[in-house]
């Protein structure tokens, strides 16, 4: 089985930001939790807020869709296809994928594979438990396959090391290029 991060990784680019921005196009009132969420992010910045209360505040912009289920749908219409043809090509119907996206936002374009992503209300922007980022994404693998290693494991980010750690062999992605994993 091979492991991969969702964006950046898979998806060329950041999801959550690309559902944001095509949320203020179909959804104006979005921006009224801009003032809020800019005041989170810089007290996140200074260290004053941990990332999940940061992004929790973050997807108040959730509350101002009247129908998430289909904002979703259409935003998948629409940028699917950002999802590369490098990992189309590689991928295994016991592929699993960890991102710290949240997991409404990612289910409908990762049916063929196992998803473990942040558990975030699609209606409130509500967490139920922490940010699936770094460390946590390796309590989360375990909570539902445990004993999980990788024959190979991508991502865009350091931050995914620990997750590198449990792979025969990793991959840094850049772009479509895959390097090895520094070790």
């Amino acid at each position: 089985m091979n492991g991969y991060d969702f964006d950046k990784t898979i998806y060329d680019g950041d999801s959550t930001v690309d559902f944001y921005l095509y949320s203020i196009r179909r959804h104006p009132g979005v921006l009224r939790a801009l003032p809020r969420t800019a005041a989170a992010g810089l007290a996140y910045i200074l260290g004053l807020r941990r990332k999940t209360a940061f992004k929790q505040t973050f997807y108040r912009f959730l509350r101002c869709i009247p129908d998430i289920d289909d904002a979703v749908a259409d935003f998948w219409d629409a940028h699917r296809h950002k999802i590369k043809d490098c990992y189309l090509e590689r991928k295994r119907p016991d592929d699993i994928i960890i991102s710290a996206s949240p997991e409404f936002l990612l289910a409908p374009v990762c049916r063929d594979a196992v998803l473990i992503a942040s558990r975030v209300h699609p209606q409130t922007g509500l967490y139920t438990g922490e940010n699936c980022f770094g460390p946590e994404k390796v309590v989360r693998l375990m909570e539902q396959c445990p004993g999980c290693t990788f024959e190979e494991f991508y991502s865009d980010s350091l931050s995914d090391t620990p997750l590198a750690d449990l792979a025969e062999r990793a991959y840094l992605v850049t772009g479509t290029a895959c390097r090895l994993w520094p070790r």
